[in-house]
């Protein structure tokens, strides 16, 4: 890989880096500020920090790893270090999904409307189950960041650094068979609330057509808060449903990268375009959250006028 193509992609690397942490830092921010001036916080402000905190540290992870592949790729050659990135990588990559999940089921019952008896008792329970579910998602998350086998990331290492253009021996192709399979089993979990956050997106669709018929059958065609809600938590939804296939297929070619020639450029046009999920979703929840919007438009207001005073 040519300098150019490094500097070009580290530069963009740094700029999505950037915008995802003003975005994130400013939901957290936000939401900090109204719990410390109103002595509470609501289950979705609660859910909203969570995700902005994991998605900073996602960031910062993905844009270290993007500097070490650059500026010092013999760190990869070195089992210790490199084990404590995967783990805050696979770590902060599930954390990232099931609090975006977490949000979508939270959209779903609070805004479908359904009369079966388990979703009205998650309904009426969801609002002080919150802390427990994202307390589970991370120890859940830790969990499942742990299994791969110290040997066995060390030897991977060593087979991936020296770069085995010629016939790879049998220890380094059952290693990294190994290596592939344990990888490949950590991506897919992430499937699972992937899934989930998909069930809620149909159930809302479902629940947004009953409520439009029943409207229609009423002769009642203009639109109401419950439709503006439900069409609201649908783009917040689906949002995140298609940036996380974007960031799922990058993560996936980042990964298995490692098997491949040219690892350095395909693992850093894998991790920008990965970079993109968690830096531009934080600004829809911005757009599609009243109380973020508001203080966006503020702190937009403000920037303008310090301008204008200083121009004068």
């Amino acid at each position: 890989m040519t300098i150019d193509m490094k500097s070009t992609l580290m530069i963009i690397a740094a700029g999505e880096f950037s915008m995802g942490i003003l975005g994130n830092a400013f939901i957290g921010l936000v939401n900090c500020m109204d719990w410390i001036k109103n002595r509470k916080i609501a289950s979705i402000d609660i859910i909203f920090t969570s995700l902005a905190i994991s998605r900073i540290c996602l960031l910062c992870i993905i844009l270290l790893d993007c500097f070490i592949l650059v500026l010092y790729p013999d760190v990869y050659t070195s089992g210790k270090q490199m084990r404590i990135i995967d783990f805050f990588w696979t770590l902060t990559n599930h954390l990232n999904v099931w609090f975006a999940t977490c949000l979508s089921i939270f959209y779903f019952l609070k805004i479908a409307n359904f009369f079966h008896p388990l979703f009205l008792w998650m309904k009426w329970r969801i609002n002080s189950m919150i802390p427990r579910i994202l307390l589970g998602c991370l120890a859940l998350s830790v969990f499942i960041s742990l299994p791969v086998p110290e040997n066995l990331n060390d030897d991977f290492r060593s087979c991936v650094k020296r770069k085995w253009k010629t016939n790879l021996t049998l220890r380094c192709r059952v290693n990294k068979a190994q290596y592939a399979f344990i990888k490949l089993f950590l991506n897919l979990l992430t499937l699972f609330p992937f899934s989930v956050s998909l069930i809620s997106f149909f159930l809302l669709i479902l629940s947004l057509w009953r409520h439009t018929r029943r409207m229609q059958l009423n002769a009642t065609g203009s639109r109401d808060p419950s439709m503006e809600a439900h069409v609201g938590a649908m783009k917040a939804v689906i949002s995140f449903l298609l940036l996380f296939i974007a960031y799922y297929l990058a993560f996936l070619v980042a990964t298995s990268s490692y098997f491949m020639p040219e690892t350095e450029l395909v693992v850093m046009v894998g991790e920008v375009i990965a970079l993109i999920y968690p830096s531009s979703h934080s600004f829809i929840l911005i757009l599609g959250n009243n109380k973020l919007r508001q203080a966006s438009l503020r702190v937009l207001w403000k920037v303008k006028y310090l301008l204008k005073r200083r121009n004068f």
